[in-house]
């Protein structure tokens, strides 16, 4: 009896730390691996589309999921739902806000400025710092930018799931 009662609690802790289908958690950030992505109503292929993202390596926050299926969240704050085989985890971010930001040869405001990252553009995550400042690769250039001036990165969930989701186009 005892053993039996120690078996079931230790596959019911199991059961806890495996929040998810895949065993990640949620929200997380991963990117559109193709250049073509069906957004979808729901989990399925039976789902109505809603639109289709033309943006590889996009960065989408991943809100739910099923086995197969992810519920992203892109820097828009549209939701919809794909495929998981369409999804990358390679980390990447996107400038979202008007006008292009530094990036820094170091993670310093005055270390001296390598390029710009332009608005709408993508880069990919290399690492960031406990310090407040995010390495970046974009077309081979590399530097370093503060958290706040890119999307992908807040760990919060950017999207509120009670928002119908937008027109298709």
């Amino acid at each position: 009896m005892i053993a039996l009662a120690l078996g079931l609690s230790g596959g019911a802790a199991l059961a806890a730390e495996r929040v998810t289908p895949s065993g990640l958690p949620v929200p997380r950030y991963v990117s559109l691996k193709f250049a073509s992505v069906n957004a979808r109503a729901g989990p399925g292929d039976d789902y109505r589309a809603l639109w289709v993202y033309h943006a590889r390596g996009l960065p989408v926050q991943v809100l739910a999921e099923t086995t197969e299926w992810r519920r992203i969240c892109d820097p828009e704050g549209n939701m919809a739902w794909v495929h998981m085989r369409t999804t990358d985890g390679r980390r990447t971010v996107m400038r979202t806000q008007s006008g292009p930001t530094p990036f820094h040869s170091a993670p310093k405001p005055d270390a001296p400025i390598r390029a710009q990252l332009q608005n709408r553009a993508i880069a990919s995550l290399v690492k960031c710092t406990a310090k407040g400042w995010c390495r970046l690769r974009v077309d081979g250039v590399s530097g370093w930018v503060q958290p706040s001036q890119v999307w992908g990165l807040d760990d919060k969930p950017q999207c509120n799931p009670g928002l119908a989701p937008r027109p298709a186009r």
